[in-house]
């Protein structure tokens, strides 16, 4: 072979050897995370978002969710304006919240796309007035209900698997179903005769004077007292799509074992203090049996769907069926809610939960 040949044959293997040097690297192509919202859309993200944006009505209900996950305050980027004391609690989780809240319940979808978010986390029912224009901008939304605790267990692990943390949702609901069957275990054998019947009543004060309502036989109120062992009086004249008037003769005429007075503007024990001396009240089987209950709560009441029904349940439960959940430790439970699920200090919950626990 003559020294040409083989000085070509070098050139050959040296520019090979070079290309093979300054390739670049196979690197993974970024996959697409689909997941399924609360209204069976598919939702696409191209990674775990990182610039959340919580809005729309019952928004602090969805924030307390979200806030259950790591990192969620370097994670949200705007908040939806609620009342004081949701901007309290959510202080208590990220020091930054003040300069987060950007919005108001009913602010356009152009306003919120303007905040380029790679997530936007909505009630289902917002929808209709401002998430499909959210959609058509090309913004990823999520719709959650987390109305029940069987929408609760689906998605929180829509959630876990939206933000990349499956295992975080697996271990929120074992918090959850640990009660649910703490609940339905000790209320197991009951016959219906040992269920008390139960009223429970959403108090309102306005300029036209007071009311009371009850809840729709499909809301959590309802399925709260049910799961804890009471007979719902309102169920079969409450199957509409909110909260129902009950005038005092309705309240009459069903004459329940127990009553359980809600108030989400005030401390409902004020109100059970005054209906306690109403000679109209005082004719109630409830009251004269000293059966009479202020719902408790914190921040927020414990009936609703927020992060707190758990501890709404076993109150509940403690109270209709005190006999069969007798070793309830409230203050424990409280306790444990926010360390397990909050990480807060016992320190912090003494100083800003406690104080606000009405129980």
């Amino acid at each position: 072979m003559t020294q040409k040949w083989l000085w070509h044959i070098a050139l050959v293997v040296l520019a090979l050897s070079l290309a093979a040097c300054t390739a670049p690297k196979n690197t993974p192509t970024p996959t697409t995370l689909t997941v399924t919202d609360a209204l069976g859309r598919e939702v696409q993200l191209p990674a775990p978002p990182q610039h959340i944006v919580i809005t729309g009505r019952a928004n602090f209900m969805l924030t307390d969710v979200v806030y259950l996950f790591p990192d969620a305050p370097q994670r949200i980027m705007a908040l939806t304006k609620s009342t004081q004391q949701a901007a309290a609690f959510a202080q208590l989780l990220d020091a930054d919240v003040p300069n987060k809240v950007r919005f108001v319940s009913d602010s356009p979808a152009e306003e919120i796309a303007a905040a380029q978010p790679d997530l936007v986390v909505l009630k289902s029912y917002m929808r209709e007035s401002v998430g499909t224009t959210l959609e058509q901008l090309g913004i990823p939304v999520l719709y959650l209900d987390l109305e029940t605790p069987e929408q609760y267990k689906r998605d929180l692990a829509v959630l876990g698997q939206a933000l990349g943390h499956p295992e975080r949702a697996t271990e929120l609901w074992a918090y959850y179903q640990g009660i649910l069957d703490r609940v339905a275990q000790g209320v197991a054998g009951l016959a219906e005769t040992q269920k008390p019947r139960v009223l429970l009543l959403q108090y309102t004060s306005s300029g036209d004077g007071v009311a009371f309502k009850v809840p729709p036989a499909s809301w959590i109120q309802t399925t709260l007292v049910t799961l804890a062992g009471g007979q719902p009086v309102w169920r079969e004249a409450a199957q509409g799509g909110g909260w129902a008037v009950v005038n005092p003769e309705q309240i009459a005429a069903w004459n329940p074992d127990q009553i359980y007075v809600i108030n989400y503007t005030g401390p409902a024990s004020e109100v059970v203090a005054k209906l306690r001396d109403d000679p109209q009240w005082k004719e109630l089987s409830a009251v004269q049996r000293g059966q009479l209950y202020p719902f408790p709560g914190d921040f927020f009441s414990w009936d609703q769907p927020d992060t707190r029904w758990g501890l709404g349940l076993l109150w509940l439960a403690q109270h209709i069926q005190p006999e069969r959940f007798a070793d309830v430790d409230m203050q424990a439970e409280v306790y444990r809610f926010y360390t397990e699920l909050y990480g807060l200090e016992r320190a912090v919950i003494d100083a800003k939960i406690w104080p606000l626990v009405q129980r």
